[in-house]
């Protein structure tokens, strides 16, 4: 498997086009919505959603103006609910760089994000497409409802049902737009639409399980939240829920099982015992089954070097570091 970015290549110049956009989205209004929009455009990140819909588009035709207008909005959208979550969390930094609420207030960190919303639905609009504008307004509930649901209804839920749910909404309903929208735009039948939607489902879901092992397993420093994060807030992810299902005799794994409400000594034990153990090998294994699918969906594209880029990007997801 590929262990680089290289599935980039085709497609970057395309993304200095989509940057340039989303950086004019602030021109001609509050001085420091610029300011802020710069901050969190030069924090870093592969720009992977953007990049899925590049690689589609132009593997299947798209004009590359509706594409740059349409990579734009999506990850103007993914930029803003980043805004919202780490206002939420609490979180101080991201890809070790100071969060935007780490320096401005509650009040007006909501407010960027809010306007990073409104700013990708016009760019959504701009695309031209009554079905695109539909399925990301979509897209956008789902990703709010599920947030709404994991505040109030997810907390210390031992269930992989409710876990599957929640990262479809939290990641991987994005990654079905990024990719099916990119069909959408291009001169295919329905049929290649679907299975776009279908690769992009698949990666997505294999990158929140992804993150939800480096949860455990990644540098603190970098995160810019402590290690297991989602189980200090009383999100169970899967190497939790793994480590859950095969140690029916650590107790505090079946205290959580139970609902009860855990200790700091407690999460502190059960965190280094989820590091440690073979959860987080079978968690990888579950991340790479969801890659296989995507691979088996995109090789029945004609084979050419966009179709290999993306296979890549899907490869990529799984060995990704932070």
């Amino acid at each position: 498997m590929t262990t680089n970015a290289s599935f980039l290549i085709p497609v970057q110049e395309d993304i200095q086009a989509v940057e340039t956009l989303m950086r004019s989205q602030a021109d001609e209004h509050h001085p420091d919505l610029n300011t802020a929009l710069d901050l969190l455009l030069s924090s870093g990140g592969k720009r992977i959603r953007p990049s899925i819909t590049l690689l589609i588009g132009k593997m299947l035709g798209a004009s590359r103006d509706r594409l740059i207008t349409l990579s734009a909005a999506i990850e103007l959208l993914h930029t803003a609910t980043l805004v919202h979550d780490d206002l939420i969390d609490g979180s101080l930094l991201r890809r070790g760089m100071a969060t935007l609420n780490s320096q401005w207030s509650p009040g007006a960190t909501v407010l960027t994000g809010d306007f990073l919303f409104a700013r990708a639905a016009v760019l959504a609009a701009d695309t031209k497409s009554i079905p695109v504008m539909k399925i990301f307004s979509n897209t956008l509930s789902v990703i709010v409802n599920g947030e709404i649901t994991q505040l109030f209804a997810s907390r210390c839920k031992v269930s992989r049902e409710d876990y599957f749910k929640r990262i479809y909404a939290k990641t991987a309903s994005l990654f079905e737009t990024s990719a099916c929208t990119a069909a959408m735009i291009s001169p295919v039948d329905e049929n290649t639409v679907d299975a776009m939607r279908n690769y992009g489902y698949q990666i997505g879901m294999a990158f929140q399980i992804v993150d939800d092992i480096l949860d455990f397993t990644g540098d603190q420093s970098t995160v810019g939240k402590p290690v297991g994060s989602d189980l200090r807030q009383g999100l169970v992810t899967l190497p939790a829920l793994i480590y859950i299902e095969n140690q029916p005799n650590d107790p505090d794994a079946q205290a959580l099982y139970k609902g009860e409400c855990l200790n700091d000594d407690q999460i502190n034990r059960l965190v280094t015992a989820i590091h440690n153990s073979k959860a987080v090998q079978i968690s990888l294994d579950e991340a790479c089954n969801y890659v296989q699918l995507a691979l088996n969906v995109i090789r029945r594209q004609p084979n050419n070097p966009l179709r290999k880029s993306l296979e890549e990007l899907a490869e990529y997801i799984v060995q990704r570091k932070l």
